[in-house]
């Protein structure tokens, strides 16, 4: 029995941090590169493990010295990873990130492996599906796989959380809605997917819910999230922290909500939980190497009081 299972992508994070971000046809030298693991869904693997989560990745990884660094993350995180499938054929997924001096980043994906993750690879996984309190995807993987997941998680009795991350295009098919429970969205793809481009992060959850979702959180970065449900909607106050490193904290915050919501907490109780965990991780650099333990958020709420506005 799993409290989380994380369908998504795996990739190999290359990070340099740069004194500003170059502008079309510019040069600008950067930091030594920096090699970790990372990838949406494996993100919220590690995340959700390191916080206690009984946790497993369904993943595809190439047969080269990335997918094996990426499994190697995984179960130092506490992911078990017996369902992550070896692609000999392929290349792992990787990232280019590019930090500023703010800890702001810019990504380019090269998805790899995992843009071979199939809908029979989610048909294989079924009985692990079901084995799980919470499925948890995102759109790092082909659409076709995600909404075989979204399907068998819902024929399973599986609670969704869906990250709809990096947001698509055209607007999220009928049936992916109906089951994401929430649906959790930054600032950027909540106004996107709503098709508001004006309007309050209360006004885009109310039109994601109008739109079907069962439930919707916004996350606002250091302003915290906003969460609406069926007993309405709450602001979630942010916590004040130096940012070091933004890379990966909203997969930080979904793993973190996934996890207590698998362990029964409202949403609410979960989200105020998963702000907790996306801020202290922007206080390190890199993605999964910056997840903080229970142990770790224990320490840092005994030393660090809580405060309105993360900056």
């Amino acid at each position: 029995m799993y409290d989380v299972l994380v369908v998504g992508s795996a990739n190999a994070d290359l990070t340099v941090r740069v004194e500003r971000r170059p502008g079309a046809g510019e040069t600008v030298l950067g930091t030594d590169l920096v090699e970790s693991a990372g990838g949406k869904g494996a993100n919220q693997a590690a995340a959700a493990a390191r916080i206690g989560g009984r946790t497993a990745l369904l993943a595809r990884v190439g047969g080269d010295a990335f997918g094996e660094m990426l499994l190697a993350a995984q179960r130092a995180a506490g992911t078990d990873v017996a369902p992550v499938i070896v692609d000999d054929a392929a290349r792992s997924g990787t990232a280019m990130i590019i930090v500023d001096p703010d800890g702001d980043n810019s990504i380019v994906v090269s998805p790899g492996a995992n843009a071979a993750l199939s809908p029979r690879d989610v048909a294989a996984a079924q009985d692990t599906i079901a084995a799980a309190s919470v499925v948890s995807l995102q759109l790092e993987i082909p659409m076709e796989s995600v909404r075989a997941a979204a399907a068998a998680a819902e024929r399973a009795g599986t609670r969704v959380v869906l990250n709809p991350s990096p947001a698509p295009e055209a607007p999220l098919a009928p049936e992916l809605l109906a089951v994401a429970d929430p649906l959790v969205v930054n600032e950027h793809e909540a106004r996107q997917l709503s098709g508001r481009a004006d309007g309050s992060p209360a006004e885009w959850a109310r039109a994601l819910h109008e739109q079907g979702a069962r439930s919707v959180v916004v996350t606002l970065g250091g302003d915290g999230a906003l969460v609406l449900d069926a007993s309405g909607s709450e602001d979630i106050p942010g916590v004040r922290v130096k940012a070091v490193d933004t890379t990966g904290a909203g997969d930080a915050f979904t793993g973190a909500l996934a996890t207590r919501l698998a362990r029964g907490d409202a949403l609410p109780e979960a989200a105020r939980f998963a702000v907790r965990v996306g801020a202290a991780a922007v206080t390190k650099p890199g993605a999964q190497p910056s997840y903080p333990t229970l142990a770790e958020l224990a320490e840092r709420a005994a030393t660090e009081p809580e405060e309105p506005s993360q900056g």
